[in-house]
């Protein structure tokens, strides 16, 4: 059972940025298709982006499009999100996930489609 661990996360201000990273002791990430995903409550968990197993291929939601980037260190065996220009309406609890092995250059944005998940790190942004 691969298990991911979230870092990162934490209370801001709107405007602020952070990074959170993403990482697994027992499991090589370059394997994997790797996404990031975010629940806000009362609402369903939705995509925020993906990062084929190269790095070459990045996919992110339209809402954090020209804020939020997707990178990976696969020597480091880490995926991170940069988070600019924060808004309050993204927070949320903020998950990453594998999926794979895949070597392909598309990833998949559907939560349904992942196979293994951290357990998430908050992230709150006050207006």
């Amino acid at each position: 059972q691969v298990q991911l661990v979230e870092s990162g996360g934490g209370l801001v201000q709107a405007g602020d940025s952070l990074r959170l990273s993403c990482t697994a002791s027992t499991q090589i990430l370059s394997n994997y298709c790797m996404g990031w995903f975010r629940q806000a409550p009362g609402k369903e968990r939705e995509f925020v982006a993906a990062i084929n197993w190269s790095g070459r291929n990045t996919y992110h939601a339209e809402s954090v499009k020209g804020r939020f980037t997707i990178s990976r260190d696969n020597a480091k065996n880490t995926v991170d999100l940069e988070m600019n220009s924060l808004k309050s309406e993204d927070t949320a609890l903020y998950y990453c996930a594998g999926e794979g092995p895949n070597y392909s250059d598309r990833c998949p944005i559907n939560d349904y489609e992942y196979d293994f998940w951290g357990q998430g790190t908050q992230v709150t942004v006050s207006s």
